[in-house]
């Protein structure tokens, strides 16, 4: 007989005294929190969700088909003697509290090394923070692992019965360990019990910050990329696939850069496509973030990347514009400089380390300089002149670095 990862998910608590919608559809960064929960249930690598709800609510309807598309069973149960029809004896069961916001990377490490165990942090502050008490100096975390046999003695207790609260007291009562989750996790971004649409807001604000905030050593465009991913990256995660019209906004950008420079303008054309190059930076971080409440795996190519050598595509024929191909030069000639320079631009990010190779790479920072080389019409002396100072960057700080 198989043994399947089960996830006991819950979707019954109310935001409040009569507010909607419920805990569980409260969104943070654009995704509700039962979306937020199925990320975690996929990086659990779970077979099946068995959801406790009330009835086919919009949100239990949309975390059922979300689940469904990931290829995970999708079960609905209305109380604690639903659920031993669900989970055999053999099955490996997690145990999610409604409304616990947890990133799959801080849970995972907790879990995966265990058979069994009930997280629990210190009472202080978790019991205001609206966790469940368990004994005179714990609160349970909110995540649990147990044996599917468990679940049995849920037909003894009443219907009327808090499913989690009374599984969470059976696996103590069998000898299930308690594993402490660290102080410096509990009550941060990533992980919270979210009981109220202020708690939501609170949470998603530190969250962008943590996954946006740009970190020292930032070359100016992606700082501009990740300062404007924080300012407006909670609106554009409302939207839903956001990175989508990024993305689409960029190609946009980019097709009026090529036209600028065909109409005799490239300098113009530069700067708008260093324009083009932020908003695919900025898309990068709101992709990224769409893709955790869906527990995706980041893609060999990026679209982000893709879209980075379109950049330089254009870049390029810009650069080609504003040097006009002399009587009787041959091709290669022609193509020699702005070949040169943006093969050594990729290879940067390869051979230099840090801000120096960042910098290297910033492709708005490029497009500001190709910009003034077109203002003073002298663009092919610009690339020139960089790619030589870029080559001798490699040689000489990849010999520092032990490269």
């Amino acid at each position: 007989m198989s043994v399947l990862r089960i996830a006991l998910l819950s979707m019954t608590e109310p935001t409040g005294a009569g507010q909607t919608p419920p805990r569980a559809g409260l969104r943070v960064a654009g995704a509700s929190l039962a979306r937020h929960q199925l990320g975690l249930v996929l990086a659990l690598k779970c077979h099946r969700i068995v959801c406790l709800a009330a009835g086919g609510s919009s949100e239990v309807q949309d975390l059922e088909r979300a689940a469904q598309d990931a290829g995970v069973q999708f079960r609905i149960v209305s109380g604690p003697h639903d659920v031993p029809a669900q989970v055999g004896e053999a099955d490996e069961l997690f145990v999610i509290t409604d409304g616990l916001f947890v990133d799959p990377d801080v849970a995972l490490p907790l879990l995966d090394d265990i058979r069994s165990c009930v997280l629990v942090q210190p009472v202080e502050g978790a019991r205001t923070a609206g966790y469940e008490r368990i004994d005179l100096n714990r609160c349970a975390a909110g995540l649990m692992r147990l044996p599917g046999g468990v679940v049995e003695r849920l037909r003894e207790v009443p219907e009327e019965s808090d499913t989690i609260s009374i599984l969470t007291r059976l696996a103590l009562q069998a000898g299930t360990p308690m594993r402490d989750v660290p102080a410096a996790v509990c009550g941060g971004a990533n992980w919270r019990l979210v009981t109220s649409e202020a708690d939501a807001i609170g949470l998603e604000e530190e969250w962008l910050h943590r996954h946006f905030t740009a970190s020292r050593g930032q070359s100016p465009g992606r700082l501009l990329a990740q300062y404007g991913a924080v300012a407006f990256g909670a609106t554009l995660l409302q939207v839903g696939r956001a990175s989508n019209v990024l993305s689409a906004a960029a190609l946009v950008l980019l097709a009026l850069a090529g036209l600028l420079g065909w109409f005799g303008l490239p300098g113009v054309g530069f700067f708008v496509a260093g324009l083009a190059w932020i908003l695919i930076e900025g898309g990068r971080k709101v992709r990224a973030a769409e893709r955790r409440p869906l527990g995706e795996a980041v893609p060999a190519i990026e679209r982000a990347d893709a879209m980075v050598w379109l950049v330089d595509v254009v870049l390029a024929g810009l650069v080609l514009l504003a040097a006009e191909r002399l009587p009787g030069q041959d091709i290669l000639h022609w193509l020699y400089g702005p070949v040169s320079l943006f093969l050594v631009i990729a290879l940067a990010p390869r051979i230099l380390e840090g801000w120096t190779g960042a910098l290297i790479s910033d492709r708005a920072v490029l497009a500001l300089l190709l910009a003034l080389g077109a203002t003073f019409g002298q663009v092919l002396g610009v690339v020139q002149v960089l790619a030589l100072c870029i080559l001798v960057a490699q040689l000489v700080l990849a010999k520092r670095t032990g490269v």
